[in-house]
């Protein structure tokens, strides 16, 4: 990539892994559009944190479900800071879904957050991406995809799709766009969490340790700055928890 500015877009990046990524990326080089749905002011710290690193940033707000809003992001991003080299699939709506309290309302959802606002943001973003290339899409998906849990089959299902997608987009954006998936472990359990959850949740760790928002974001700088001959991959940042 040359050395004009490189920007990115990244949702759901005002809190947790997204702002941990918007800062990583931020340390690299990049100007960075950060979105939230209802964190603004989380946002806009991140925002400012991002600019006191030196790098230009944007606040988008938007809700995922809409479904005006992928075009929007896209076309605010390109022109408030002048392109688009990268874009973060962050942002996840994560909540319980047992069978016997299925709904259809939180089944769509979830798959409107999760699966369909990637996609139609890939759609979105293409284009621009496609202009300098390498672009690079990078989907943040989890382990749960591959191995769902009983109680949240929504969001399991709706990952696994994330997967999917992401081999999918992979084949069809080539060969101007590296698209590749995240999936995290345990990684950011809730703040509520209690000793106990977090022991079970360790359990089938084999590093026996949780991860931490630094060790994804780093994971895509690394997708981003060397990741040129890398597409179609999900890598597993899980501390082994796949392997069990």
């Amino acid at each position: 990539m040359s050395d004009r500015a490189k920007v990115v877009l990244i949702t759901g990046s005002a809190r947790r892994v997204g702002r941990s990524i918007a800062l990583e990326l931020a340390r690299a080089g990049w100007d960075v559009a950060v979105h939230c749905r209802t964190s603004l002011d989380d946002a806009k710290r991140t925002a400012g944190d991002v600019e006191s690193l030196g790098r230009r940033a944007i606040v988008l707000q938007a809700d995922l479900a809409d479904a005006a809003t992928p075009e929007r992001l896209v076309g605010e991003t390109v022109d408030r800071l002048g392109g688009l080299n990268a874009l973060i699939n962050n942002a996840s709506l994560w909540e319980a879904t047992p069978l016997s309290g299925l709904t259809r309302q939180a089944w769509n959802a979830h798959l409107e957050t999760n699966l369909t606002a990637p996609a139609m943001l890939a759609q979105a973003a293409w284009e621009h991406l496609r202009r300098s290339p390498p672009g690079f899409l990078i989907n943040i998906c989890d382990i749960s995809g591959d191995r769902p849990w009983a109680d949240y089959i929504a969001y399991c299902a709706s990952k696994g799709g994330l997967i999917s997608l992401t081999k999918a987009l992979a084949r069809a954006m080539a060969p101007d766009v590296c698209v590749n998936g995240i999936s995290p472990g345990v990684v950011l359990l809730p703040d509520d969490a209690s000793d106990a959850t977090r022991r079970a949740a360790l359990r089938r760790v084999p590093l026996q340790r949780e991860g931490s928002a630094h060790d994804i974001a780093k994971t895509v700088r690394f997708l981003v700055e060397d990741g040129h001959y890398v597409t179609g991959q999900i890598l597993n940042v899980d501390g082994g928890r796949s392997l069990a």
